[in-house]
């Protein structure tokens, strides 16, 4: 991967400056790439990395990862079924997989009733899905490689027999 392109990804509020200084490039020819990665679709957006949980009074949000099996459409494989799954607005990703299912889809609604609202009426009702498992998110460590909560000194009581 190119130099600016990895440290951009690991964070994004770096300047042109700073890049410029950490791979010995002017910074004119860094804006210039920066740019040209915006314009041709390599870089699709910048994204800051939040603990819902340190949020006061934030709005719950419930995560699922559910795993879908598909039937294939002549010509286009799994791209037109793909395709139909991440137009969802519930849907935050969507993913080719291999192994015992075909596709892992990542959903997020307002509590455990949206998400399987939308499993039962919208996912599950497409011709070409077989069949679901979904797995709700209990609870987040490390999300984009950043761990999201320090660890604290375990308070429990030992157990002794």
């Amino acid at each position: 991967m190119d130099e600016i392109l990895e440290i951009l990804s690991n964070n994004a509020r770096v300047t042109p400056a700073e890049i410029a200084k950490m791979t010995g490039k002017s910074e004119s020819s860094v804006k210039s790439a920066i740019k040209k990665y915006e314009n041709n679709g390599t870089i699709l957006a910048y994204k800051t990395v939040i603990d819902q949980d340190q949020l006061k009074g934030a709005r719950p949000c419930v995560r699922a990862l559910i795993e879908v099996s598909v039937s294939p459409q002549k010509k286009v494989g799994f791209e037109a079924v793909a395709e139909r799954i991440y137009s969802f607005p519930e849907v935050v990703s969507c993913y080719l997989v291999s192994g015992a299912y075909d596709l892992l889809v990542v959903v997020e609604g307002e509590n455990l009733q949206t998400v399987s609202n939308f499993v039962a009426t919208k996912l599950s009702s497409l011709d070409q899905v077989r069949g679901t498992a979904t797995h709700f998110l209990l609870k987040k460590y490390k999300e984009d490689g950043h761990i999201l909560k320090k660890k604290d000194d375990d308070k429990r009581l030992n157990i002794s027999y």
